[in-house]
This record gives C-alpha cells, sequence and structure tokens, in this order.
C-alpha cells in the first residue's frame, strides 16, 4: 500500500515551484489560479522571492501549499495512495489530494489560518524548540513539571526528536531542564511564535468558523490526522480534527507507525524538500520513494 505525505511550514526555499510552472501545463494553470485567490502574485515571491520574503508566514503557507498540491496534481494519473497525511500544514494539502477539499477552499483556507496564525502570534510573544536525544515520555515529564508558564509538546516528529512550543521563559527554562536531564541538543527555531499551543487559541476560534461554513466531501482514501494520528473519513470528524489542530501537538511518530501498521510499505512525499523524508527512514527504516522536485 502506497501513503502520500505532506510537509508543513520550514520546507520553503527560493524558486520553489518555478519548474513546476515552466514544465506541466497544470501546474501553470493551478498557479495562475492562486495568484487570483490569494489577490496578489505569489508566484512572484516563489519563483524570484527572497528567504525573508518567503518566511513570512502568510506566504509561506500558501506557498508550500501549493508546491504539494500542484506535485500531487501531476501524479494523480500514474500514481495514487491509498491513505494520505500531512505534517501541520500538510494536512490541508492531504486533504486536497484525498478529494475532501477542492485547492480553491484548501488555498483559502490555508491563507486564512496563515493569517490567523500570524495574528495570532502578534498578541503575545512566543516560541519554540527542538529537542533531540530524549524520550518523548521524559521531555513530557519535564514539561509538567513547569507549573508558572505555558510550555507543551508541540511536534512528535521522530524518535529522539521533539519540539516544544510556549511563552520565551517557559521554553528557555524547560531547555536549560532538558539539556540537565540529557538532551543531546536544544536548538530554539526562527518561528514566529508559539504553534501547536495554547497560544494559539485566537487563531483556532477564528479559523473555525471558516473550516465550519466550508464544503467537505467524504474523502478518497482515509487521512490520519495530527491530533490523534488515527484514519479518518467522516466530514465532520475531518472538520473537528482540522479545528483541534492550531492548539494540540501534531503526532507525526504516532501517525507513519500507524500508517505502517495499516499496511503502508511505501511512503511518497509532495512538496519541497524532503525532511518527512528523513523522519520516515528514523521511524521505520521503510523504503521512501520520492516525486519529482523543483530545484533552485
Amino acid at each position: 500500500m502506497k501513503a502520500f505525505v505532506f510537509p508543513g511550514q520550514g520546507a520553503q526555499f527560493p524558486g520553489m515551484g518555478k519548474d513546476f510552472y515552466e514544465k506541466y501545463e497544470i501546474a501553470k494553470r493551478l498557479f495562475e489560479q492562486a495568484n487570483e485567490i490569494l489577490g496578489f502574485s505569489i508566484t512572484d515571491i516563489m519563483f524570484g522571492g527572497s528567504e525573508e520574503e518567503l518566511r513570512q508566514t502568510k506566504v509561506t503557507q500558501p506557498a508550500i501549499f501549493l508546491h504539494s498540491v500542484i506535485s500531487s496534481k501531476i501524479m494523480e494519473n500514474e500514481v495514487k495512495p491509498d491513505m494520505v497525511a500531512g505534517h501541520s500544514l500538510g494536512e490541508f494539502s492531504a486533504l486536497v489530494a484525498n478529494n475532501s477539499l477542492s485547492f480553491k477552499d484548501g488555498l483559502r483556507l490555508v491563507y486564512q489560518r496563515a493569517l490567523a496564525m500570524q495574528k495570532a502570534c502578534e498578541i503575545q510573544p512566543s516560541t519554540m524548540a527542538a529537542i533531540l536525544g530524549l524520550d518523548d515520555s521524559r521531555v513530557e515529564e519535564i514539561l509538567n513539571d513547569i507549573k508558572d508558564e505555558i510550555v507543551v509538546p508541540a511536534n512528535y516528529n521522530s524518535p529522539g526528536q521533539i519540539v516544544i512550543s510556549g511563552s520565551m521563559e517557559g521554553v528557555a527554562r524547560a531547555c536549560d531542564m532538558l539539556k540537565d536531564a540529557g538532551a543531546k541538543r536544544t536548538l530554539p527555531l526562527k518561528v514566529g511564535g508559539a504553534f501547536h499551543s495554547p497560544f494559539m487559541e485566537p487563531a483556532r476560534i477564528r479559523l473555525a468558523q471558516e473550516i465550519e461554513n466550508t464544503f467537505f466531501k467524504k474523502p478518497t482514501y482515509p487521512i490520519y490526522q495530527n491530533v490523534d494520528a488515527l484514519p479518518h473519513t467522516d466530514e465532520t470528524e475531518i472538520k473537528n480534527n482540522l479545528i483541534s489542530q492550531l492548539t494540540s501537538p501534531v503526532r507525526w511518530t504516532q501517525i507513519v507507525e500507524n500508517m505502517v501498521k495499516d499496511g503502508a510499505k511505501e511512503f511518497v512525499e509532495h512538496g519541497p524538500g524532503n525532511i518527512l523524508q528523513g523522519l520516515i527512514k528514523k521511524i521505520t527504516g521503510c523504503n521512501i520513494e520520492t516525486t519529482p522536485k523543483s530545484q533552485n
């Protein structure tokens, strides 16, 4: 069985998608449609913009969504999945790939998500950090000991790699405590705020209304969702999980483990870069098939 997986924020790079635009008619059509939907030329930024321009959340999220969806559309007549999943933002790309969301609605929701998250980041300073070389349970135990600051697990990326999210003071203190507990490294991340934490509650409220007002079809293939790492085909469940995603951790390790348990033998990553390939290899050691990647 084949699984399609889609990356989240952080996979972007200057020039992303330009080769798709020049080579494939469907890519050109969808990129131009995206410029109309968004009301600005995202292709100008993707193809010719700087890293700094691409790093803006309101640009990054739709840019990665576009690259990911177009990659899957290019291959859809030749290769079809049996199941799909996406890491954080990538969940929206996965929902277009499994026909639950239309391209237009998916892009619109991603852009609204980006704006809502950017606004939430401006309300109160917050941050994230990657923790390497410590068991998930030990990280959770230490975070639970911090009572006067908000700091929570945000991304369970692979065994021994977890991202934490919270207040500036909470994350800094947690990093010190985790180093003392034996973490090999603690890496502050260059992000706008504490994604997948209670700091995203204003964004969750704002996005919930947009999601509730959007039409979702019954998906062609099950989607393994971030919130519970389980496969879903019910439209209402998918919507509710998508809303909860902003303030809940991404359970990527568990998603991949569950996909393998349910028969996945091959993972195809659609999107810029190869971040998920590396994580999947660490989680399972499975053979990884790669899709055509955009080049600089």
